[in-house]
């Protein structure tokens, strides 16, 4: 059943970008190259958000393991943490900052250049 959902799913996200016109009097590969930074965008902060979900998992763990082991440690452990939480988090902030500069810094530098070709 899941392998179904799964097939179900990536044909209609691949069938969309298939059948997706082009913009009216666009010049050939201009108009394909902001969809192509569109997907690498979404392409990267998914594995930037599936990579500091792993690792926020495994130091949350790791901390809660390392309190059980030594309850008087829990204020230092706890503060380790929350530190490393945030550095892992900075990863993901980092991809989206990236990701939000592909869509927004490159797509009007298509544009511009749609029109001085001409």
């Amino acid at each position: 059943m899941v392998r179904i959902g799964l097939a179900l799913l990536f044909t209609l996200v691949f069938a969309s970008l298939a059948f997706a016109a082009e913009p009216a009097g666009a010049q050939a590969g201009l108009g394909s190259f902001f969809s192509y930074a569109v997907v690498a965008a979404g392409f990267g902060m998914g594995i930037a958000a599936f990579g500091t979900g792993i690792g926020q998992g495994l130091a949350i763990k790791s901390s809660v393991e390392g309190i059980a082991r030594n309850p008087e440690a829990s204020g230092k452990i706890t503060v380790t943490m929350l530190i490393g939480l945030a550095m892992i988090e900075s990863l993901a902030i980092y991809a989206l900052v990236v990701a939000l500069i592909i869509l927004f810094a490159y797509g009007p530098a298509a544009k511009i250049l749609s029109v001085v070709a001409k």
